[in-house]
């Protein structure tokens, strides 16, 4: 019991450590994305935590097996560099007794990940999902920033305001920007540059939007041409684009688990394995890593990892190819993805009982030899 737990806190911290560093290297590149976003113009830069925060489950269901797998290689190598699992296999620790005290520790793990895959990660979809679709309603002029530029239409429009309202309702030193489409023949596209002392914006009755300039000036023409024209007006009426808006709540990751359950539509049927398979995926990998993980001192703990970590990507790709396979019917159900943790458990257990398998015969060939002899 006491080795038991000794090996279950180095492998738990060793796997909460390295999911910890891929989280963080994964959300930051997600945060970037959406950062980005933001400063286009077409989110709200107060939602972005808010979206993150739902996307941690989903993020987690895939780290977790890889922390887990990379934890145990990484903690139980060690053990193996510093000749502990030498001791230990002296007092009779077997690679099989290993790896049941390996998939107990597992077990735990594979419970957070389906709590995720089955519960919080459709829940989380569905919440980032109805905010892309309450950001995507909003016009430039929601997302507008005082002392920002703001750029949308891919570069086509700029819009600037020296100050905003606290309802939004007023803004001052507008600025915008507005490329025309480029004429038949011209090398260069006009623009449109419209400057107003003050703005508000106003709602018609047919829900169109109009942001009113008021006391500015509009000047139109072609960058690298003279022949720009200026316009002086009291107000004037800038028509704010409706935005196209698309309904992504019905996206399969949103779908709660128990709609999947009953549903007879194969690409539901295909996602309600995807989300079973990677729990089994917290097993087969743990159950991997442990004959992966054996190491001679004098070779150095780091010496199987890379043919570890392709031997996972490999295991990862392939249910990624029998998902997209099972989506379009090429494949039974019955195999799924089924099939690919089969290959890659019999794969497990061949590298687990290969070396006992093999000293057993040496021996038997040795005492056979000295018997002949």
């Amino acid at each position: 019991m006491i080795v038991f737990r000794y090996l279950s806190r180095e492998l738990l911290m060793t796997t909460s450590a390295v999911s910890a560093v891929l989280l963080v290297i994964i959300m930051s590149g997600r945060f970037i994305k959406y950062l980005a976003q933001a400063a286009e113009g077409r989110l709200d830069h107060t939602v972005l935590f808010l979206i993150m925060g739902y996307k941690l489950p989903s993020f987690l269901q895939l780290i977790l097996p890889l922390g887990l797998f990379l934890g145990v290689l990484l903690a139980y190598g060690r053990l193996y560099l510093e000749s502990e699992m030498t001791v230990l296999s002296s007092a009779g620790m077997s690679q099989q007794r290993l790896a049941g005290y390996t998939l107990v520790s597992a077990a735990g793990v594979a419970c957070l990940v389906a709590w995720m895959s089955l519960g919080l990660a459709p829940q989380g979809s569905t919440e980032v999902a109805r905010i892309l679709n309450k950001q995507a309603a909003m016009t430039e002029f929601d997302t507008l920033e005082a002392g920002r530029f703001q750029s949308i239409r891919k570069g086509t429009r700029v819009t600037y305001t020296e100050q905003l309202s606290e309802g939004r309702s007023q803004l001052s030193g507008v600025f915008i920007s507005d490329k025309r489409e480029t004429k038949p023949g011209s090398k260069s596209a006009g623009i449109s540059v419209l400057v107003a002392e003050k703005g508000h914006q106003e709602i018609q009755a047919d829900g169109s939007r109009y942001l009113v300039l008021q006391n500015g000036y509009r000047y139109d023409g072609t960058p690298g041409q003279a022949d720009y024209r200026k316009i002086e007006y009291a107000t004037y009426g800038v028509l704010l684009p409706k935005p196209a808006v698309s309904e992504v709540i019905g996206e399969r990751e949103a779908v709660p688990t128990r709609d999947l359950i009953g549903s007879t539509d194969l690409v539901d049927r295909a996602e309600l394995q995807w989300r079973l398979s990677i729990p089994v995926l917290v097993f087969v990998v743990a159950l991997l890593a442990v004959p992966l993980s054996r190491v001679n001192p004098r070779q150095g703990r780091f010496l199987k990892l890379l043919p570890a970590i392709l031997i996972y990507m490999s295991y990862l790709a392939l249910l990624v190819a029998a998902r997209g396979a099972l989506d379009k019917g090429k494949i039974p159900e019955q195999i799924g993805l089924w099939g690919v943790h089969g290959v890659f458990l019999s794969l497990a257990l061949v590298l687990l009982y290969w070396e006992p398998l093999r000293l057993k015969w040496a021996a038997r060939r040795a005492v056979s030899g000295v018997i002949h002899g």
